[in-house]
């Protein structure tokens, strides 16, 4: 994977660089400093970002799979912004870029072009146009949506390192919050979330449709809470739910449903039975 010099975008390069070399000065601080109550902080900052990528930016945004109160879109976009992958808006437009030009040119991680520019290599890049947002006019009709694409980056470095290092502070160890539970958390999702465009395009089985790159893996499911059933999410995108099947590991499946039963989320969208049979049979005997 070979990036054009002038094409790299620094600002994406250098904070991917530094979450990566603070990670490994995470490890070193647990080494000497390690806390329990710092290392329990950082597992719950993954799972509140982790699950507010997939069920918040993912099928709640990029996807309308349902709808969702605005207290739990709140909490979606904090901790969304604490995962410094961009505003939800800018991560609803180019992931329905994705879905609609999937493996073309067009596509902004496009597996054609190699695992490593779908894993990483285009965020290094800069974008060849400035984005209209055309394609997420939806969102940009909802006031919260727009608040966080405008202060997107103080909430990113409130939430996402502010918060940690002062809760940290609690028991002494506001250095273990920020490194542990600010970028060391941070470095474990990106590649979590990079994973999806890399390794759910490229190993795995094709169950509902042969004609997209897209794969679904139990393993990929495994780190990513649930999103790995990825040829299912591709043949049916306007469906809350990635693993279908009662045994599929789907994290956010599991929770978004929950909060179904609290009245904070309705209007769930599922496909039916009969599709799901007709897209594997169809599958089947094309294969």
């Amino acid at each position: 994977m070979r990036i054009p010099w002038r094409r790299i975008d620094w600002t994406n390069t250098a904070v991917l660089a530094g979450a990566h070399l603070l990670a490994v000065a995470a490890v070193i601080w647990m080494v000497f400093r390690f806390h329990w109550e710092t290392l329990a902080l950082a597992v719950v900052c993954y799972w509140f970002c982790g699950l507010s990528i997939t069920g918040g930016y993912h099928r709640l945004f990029a996807h309308p799979t349902y709808r969702a109160a605005w207290p739990l879109k709140l909490f979606y976009l904090l901790f969304g912004a604490a995962s410094v992958q961009n505003s939800a808006l800018k991560w609803s437009s180019d992931h329905r870029r994705h879905h609609t030009r999937t493996d073309e040119e067009e596509d902004p991680y496009n597996i054609r072009k190699g695992f490593w520019w779908a894993h990483v290599g285009w965020v290094l890049v800069k974008e060849p146009e400035v984005p209209t947002y055309a394609n997420v006019k939806d969102l940009q009709a909802d006031p919260l949506v727009r608040f966080q694409h405008r202060f997107y980056v103080p909430l990113a470095l409130l939430v996402g390192w502010g918060l940690p290092t002062a809760v940290a502070a609690l028991w002494g160890d506001p250095w273990g919050g920020l490194l542990v539970a600010g970028f060391l958390r941070l470095t474990i999702q990106y590649h979590a979330t990079f994973s999806i465009n890399s390794v759910a395009h490229w190993t795995g089985t094709r169950p509902y449709d042969l004609k997209a790159s897209a794969r679904d893996s139990a393993i990929t499911a495994l780190i990513t809470f649930g999103e790995g059933y990825h040829n299912f999410h591709h043949r049916f995108p306007l469906d809350y739910r990635n693993g279908v099947r009662f045994y599929h590991f789907d994290p956010t499946k599991w929770w978004v449903w929950s909060f179904s039963c609290v009245g904070l989320v309705r209007e769930l969208r599922r496909t039916s039975a009969q599709q799901i049979a007709t897209a594997r049979q169809t599958a089947a005997l094309t294969s």
